[in-house]
């Protein structure tokens, strides 16, 4: 089967969850609230990004730390 985002959702579950969310929120709102959820997720991946990196800079040793206080 051919599943959208690799979560189990195929086609036709994924314009049910579109007609639902246009009755909930109207056309016009639909932009607003799919940008408001892009730039969460951009800032959540950043946030992630900067942990791996703090986590590398202590693992390289006691100068690192240095830099991070």
């Amino acid at each position: 089967m051919n599943y959208a985002l690799g979560i189990g959702l195929g086609m036709p579950e994924m314009l049910l969850v579109l007609g639902v969310l246009l009755l909930m929120f109207g056309g016009s709102r639909l932009p607003q609230l799919a940008k408001g959820l892009g730039s969460s997720v951009r800032e959540f991946k950043r946030g992630a990004a900067g942990l791996d990196e703090a986590r590398a800079l202590r693992e390289d040793g006691g100068e690192a730390r240095g830099r991070l206080d």
